[in-house]
């Protein structure tokens, strides 16, 4: 496995590549392995792997034999393919990469991920596929998607300007290009600029609209959270999931909404006598979503990003969570990101007045023993970067960790 892993992660070397040609071409090659099961389809900035995340457990306590792909991985790269709620199965694994070594070379990592999601979907039997977006949307591998039975769009922010555009308008656009003619979309709490373009993009397409929110703004006051939001969301997905699968009833989407959970966002930790909340919160807008979602306070901050990401503004958000920096905010490298690097930690540091570490794990050593000293019972917030969190996931629950891509 490790081999063909290795030549998989290979393909990073080509970088992101927005298109639906090559991805088409191999899917045709394969015998459209992506119109072999029912789809939802998930975009937007921040939510979508818990929207996702959500609308599987809907359909695994209704009994729906279900596939879900997603971006990146925290821990292990078979967490992007999961079976029934499972990581794809080593062997049927293996025997996909290697297919695709043989038969589809000219893939990228990303579309070469996102056809061995389908050719597993298809291999297993899945019903329903669901599928969230890697970058945008109308140019994303994952939008060689026919005809879903519902598609969403959970929150539009700044973020991938380089690729989707420097204003929220352009971003929308692009996002709303996984509409499809007669598909419903589900919207999440959206900026009037982005409203506005995402309904000009599907009145267009003729995608009928079902918003989450009574106005066309997201919260912005109390400690609304953010996965309250990310659950009108799934509640509405899976709504309309029920005319081809009536085994979903509204209590099981009540139910199954209300108790799924999705590793990395907003996840409690109780490991080595301190409790730990892990947020996947990788951009500004994340940043201020955490912040509103927060019903403890923080005594100690581990945080982290990647360059290319606005951290000014997510520490100018985050920073203030902690009092004393010097003592409780510490800013650690982390491991495997060389096609897009981590911010620099003095910088980070130097922006709140924090202190550098030499790894993640002595980060959380000396945020724990903060906590044990100082603050006992309070917990230490670890965010930023998914790849920071799949690093202090790892080490906080002793699991084995697959290399980390940004793609």
């Amino acid at each position: 496995m490790a081999r063909a892993l290795g030549r998989l992660y290979a393909r990073a070397s080509r970088g992101i590549q927005l298109g639906l040609g090559p991805i088409a071409t191999a899917c045709a090659r394969f015998g459209n392995p992506e119109r072999s099961f029912r789809a939802v389809h998930v975009t937007g900035t921040n939510g979508k792997g818990s929207v996702c995340a959500m609308v599987q457990e809907v359909a695994l306590r209704s009994g729906v034999k279900t596939g879900m792909y997603t971006s990146p991985h925290l821990v292990r790269f078979a967490e992007r393919i999961r079976i029934d709620g499972e990581p794809i199965d080593d062997e049927l694994l293996l025997d996909i990469l290697e297919e695709m070594d043989d038969r589809a070379p000219e893939l990228t990592f990303f579309e070469a991920t996102t056809l061995a999601a389908f050719l597993a979907f298809r291999t297993t039997g899945v019903e329903l596929g669901i599928i969230e977006v890697g970058i945008g949307g109308r140019l994303d591998a994952t939008n060689v998607l026919p005809s879903p039975l519902v598609t969403a769009i959970t929150r539009v922010a700044l973020d991938h300007t380089d690729y989707l555009g420097d204003t929220l308008e352009l971003i929308a656009r692009e996002k709303a290009g996984i509409a499809k003619p007669g598909v419903p979309m589900v919207l999440g709490p959206l900026e009037p600029e982005a409203d506005a373009a995402v309904v000009a993009v599907t009145g267009e397409i003729g995608a009928p609209l079902i918003r989450s929110v009574r106005q066309s703004a997201p919260d912005t006051g109390g400690k609304t959270s953010y996965q309250q939001e990310n659950r009108r969301v799934a509640t509405l997905v899976a709504r309309e999931l029920q005319a081809s699968f009536p085994a979903i009833t509204d209590p099981i989407i009540d139910e199954g909404v209300a108790q799924a959970r999705w590793p990395g966002r907003l996840e409690e930790i109780d490991a080595r006598g301190v409790h730990w909340l892990l947020d996947a919160a990788h951009n500004p807008d994340g940043a201020h979503a955490l912040i509103r979602s927060l019903d403890q306070p923080v005594a100690a901050l581990v945080f982290g990003t990647l360059a290319d990401k606005k951290w000014p503004q997510m520490i100018e958000a985050i920073g203030p969570l902690v009092s004393d920096p010097a003592r409780r905010f510490y800013a650690p490298p982390f491991s495997g990101i060389a096609a897009r690097p981590a911010a620099s930690p003095q910088l980070l540091a130097d922006c709140y007045g924090g202190q550098v570490t030499a790894s993640v794990a002595e980060a959380l050593e000396r945020a724990a023993a903060v906590v044990s000293s100082v603050a006992p019972g309070g917990t230490v917030l670890v965010c930023g970067s998914i790849f920071l969190l799949g690093e202090a996931r790892a080490l906080l629950l002793d699991l084995p960790r697959d290399a980390p891509l940004a793609l």
